[in-house]
């Protein structure tokens, strides 16, 4: 007996109009969605080409009047980059941590739904929030000055339920089964965490991780009520005001002159192309360590 194939029902001409129709809304919203994003890149590029030079990210504005054509934002991006690092530093383990013991340890216990619900609503925390808690908290209570440091405990604030939020649904989206062929083996829960549940998650976990960068790098707010403004290049984030370039931004496009506008163009800029490395390096790490790759 031969099988007969089944005919499949030809397609109606509604239906295909009904399909073209949301595909052209779609992509309607893509183009909508799109067209912000280019031109804030296009503005920024436009502007902040016209000062950005290797003077500016080599110098400090130590010394340089308002209106003086010189200057640079050295200063500025060492601050930036000591101040996201230590951010990052204290925020990536706790926040990790805190994943796996939701995702790993904490099914149905109050614990962690006490701890979900308060990651919730420090999601939506405004970042002069977090300014202002370190600057009553750190500086005022417990007496230590405006100092890099400070601001880096602001910004590990708003990074640390990003982070929680990012690492908890990639340690979800691993398959459960990889677990129980560990735990088969005999392999004790923390070695199967560390050996395959966090490999296995390890990309988009870094994903998440630049995520959070991404967002504290652009803040002002709180590194005005912890960091403090100056002009001079203090390595030490320990110790005395540090820039940051949300400062130096912030502070150069209050001056009301062309030259001071065309630093803040340069320092957005700058920002910008710090961001994008930094996603750039995150990628090529996440590709190396790809469970893909590790075979």
């Amino acid at each position: 007996m031969t099988a007969t194939a089944r005919v499949l029902p030809a397609i109606s001409t509604g239906r295909r109009v009904k399909n073209t129709f949301v595909q052209g809304l779609v992509w309607l919203a893509f183009g909508l969605a799109i067209i912000p994003l280019i031109s804030v890149l296009w503005l920024v590029v436009k502007n902040g080409l016209a000062r950005f030079d290797l003077t500016f990210l080599t110098h400090s504005m130590r010394g340089i009047a308002p209106r003086d054509a010189g200057g640079g934002a050295y200063h500025a991006i060492l601050g930036t980059l000591e101040q996201v690092a230590i951010a990052t530093v204290i925020s990536v383990p706790i926040g990790l941590l805190t994943a796996i013991y939701l995702v790993e340890y904490g099914q149905g216990r109050r614990l962690a739904r006490t701890i979900s619900f308060f990651v919730d609503v420090m999601t939506g925390i405004p970042s002069v929030v977090a300014g202002l808690f370190i600057l009553a908290f750190w500086i005022l209570i417990l007496g230590f000055g405006f100092s890099g440091f400070a601001g880096a405990l602001a910004l590990s604030i708003l990074m640390m339920p990003t982070v929680v939020r990012s690492a908890e649904e990639m340690l979800r989206l691993v398959p459960t089964e990889l677990r129980e062929a560990s735990y088969a083996l005999g392999v004790p829960k923390w070695r199967t965490i560390v050996r395959v549940v966090l490999p296995t998650a390890f990309t988009g976990i870094v994903t998440g991780v630049m995520l959070a960068i991404a967002r504290v790098a652009g803040e002002t707010a709180p590194l005005l009520l912890t960091v403090f403004i100056t002009n001079s290049i203090n390595e030490d984030p320990f110790n005395g005001p540090q820039m940051g370039l949300p400062l130096y931004i912030f502070d150069q496009m209050g001056r009301p002159n062309d030259t001071a506008i065309d630093r803040a163009w340069a320092g957005a800029l700058t920002l910008i192309l710090i961001v994008m490395l930094l996603n750039l390096v995150a990628r090529v790490i996440a590709w190396w360590r790809s469970p893909a790759k590790a075979r």
